[in-house]
């Protein structure tokens, strides 16, 4: 298990603006007004994606921006909502949204977490009209989509263990099919630590672990067994690294049943895991001996474990492999895993508590001069442009609506007193 980070902005789309605009037809002398809304924002979407391996590609683009909802038009059209973006994920990321800490834990293929909203829609002038004011020369701003920074944190699981005998051959391997660089030396020594590679395919990735080798005995604890073989227990398929001639004289077969006893006496799951045999080393003898020794291979071990010959040293049979790998892997989507762990069990969880009476606070700066501030009396100031004056009078009584005008007058505030909102100063006269 490999932990990889990356940190990634988030700017889902702002909401269209909604549309000033009056019916202008031929003999229609008093046409109303017809201003269509603005659209949504698009939201960004966090999925889980089984083809998706490691966090790189965040390393190189760690910006990302949501489509703005389309403006409103005339003759009632609304804008276009924004596109959704999905910013897809391997399984077991966690991502923490860092303004509130909100997590997100992606497990398995199919499952999405949306992570910040796209703003609404500004609405056009056509809803403003009233049997007392009928033509209404404002709309509303669209709203700004939300913004945050999220950190990424991914517990590589492997798809693929290589297991075998100490030197024989895993970390050559590794190296030479993925972008790992494990310790490799011409003298003999065994990895002490598991090494996790990426193998590249041409749309999907899969995790690659090089599983320190095993020894007779690590079932039951020898050496590091316990520690090394925790480390296949979750992958799906084993390559059976296999050294073809060994230096030390012993017999590839009795080489084989080693691994193979320890790997069943650990856990029966990993016996019936599928397998493919890779002899390594095939440089050491000439191609006909190879050959030989994997027609004995596939006669002894049936048809269902392909035997491939590789070299680390001249490339022989690796690309042969890596096809193996990806055929033999397939790619699991939320239909395949439903059964197992049912996406509905890992729906998002949100916890809502009751609000407070009043979400705004008044208080006084200096004399005469007064500041609120809130979310929502900031996000309702930003529906208005400050300078049309028909606009203005339309936010004072949503001002007055909402109780922010009691407030402040429970301050000392008097008509064309300065009031600032969300860094904005303006001086207010309700009831004119």
């Amino acid at each position: 298990m490999l932990s990889d980070n990356a940190r990634i902005h988030l700017l889902a789309g702002a909401g269209g603006d909604g549309c000033l605009s009056f019916r202008r037809e031929a003999h229609v002398p008093r046409g109303g007004p017809d201003g269509g809304d603005g659209g949504r924002g698009g939201d960004i979407v966090l999925v889980c994606d089984d083809s998706l391996r490691d966090l790189q590609a965040f390393r190189r683009r760690a910006q990302f921006k949501a489509q703005r909802g389309g403006r409103g038009e005339g003759s009632l059209r609304h804008g276009a909502d924004g596109g959704t973006l999905e910013v897809r994920l391997p399984p077991g990321t966690e991502a923490v949204r860092e303004e509130d800490g909100a997590r997100y834990d992606l497990l398995v293929p199919g499952q999405r977490a949306t992570v910040a909203r796209g703003g609404s829609g500004g609405r056009g002038n056509k809803h403003f009209a009233t049997a007392t004011h009928q033509t209404p020369r404002f709309a509303e701003r669209g709203l700004p989509g939300q913004e945050c920074w999220l950190a990424l944190r991914l517990k590589l699981l492997a798809d693929v263990g290589l297991v075998g005998l100490p030197n024989a051959g895993k970390s050559s391997l590794l190296s030479r099919v993925t972008r790992a660089a494990p310790k490799v030396a011409g003298y003999p020594f065994t990895t002490l630590e598991p090494v996790l590679g990426t193998l590249e395919g041409e749309d999907r990735q899969l995790v690659l672990a090089d599983i320190p080798g095993l020894i007779e005995g690590a079932s039951a604890g020898a050496g590091l067994g316990h520690e090394f073989l925790a480390h296949v227990e979750r992958t799906r398929l084993l390559v059976h690294v296999l050294d073809a001639a060994p230096l030390d004289g012993s017999d590839p077969v009795e080489n084989h049943a080693t691994v193979e006893h320890e790997l069943a006496l650990h856990d029966p799951r990993l016996a019936a895991l599928p397998r493919i045999l890779a002899l390594s080393k095939v440089d050491l003898i000439g191609p006909d001996e190879a050959d030989a020794a994997a027609a004995r291979w596939r006669e002894r071990l049936g048809a269902e474990v392909p035997v491939l010959v590789t070299s680390s040293v001249s490339g022989a049979g690796l690309e042969d492999l890596k096809r193996e790998l990806m055929r033999r892997v397939p790619v699991l989507d939320a239909a395949s895993v439903d059964a197992v762990v049912p996406l509905d069990e890992l729906a998002e969880h949100r916890v809502f508590r009751p609000r407070s009476g009043r979400d705004f606070r008044v208080e006084r700066t200096e004399d005469r001069r007064y500041r609120v501030s809130g979310p929502g009396v900031e996000r309702l100031l930003a529906r208005y442009d400050l300078d049309n004056e028909e606009a203005m009078a339309h936010l004072e009584r949503r001002l007055r609506g909402i109780g922010v005008i009691r407030a402040l007058e429970a301050q000392g505030f008097e008509a064309g007193d300065d009031v600032e909102i969300a860094g904005v100063e303006f001086d207010l006269h309700p009831g004119m």
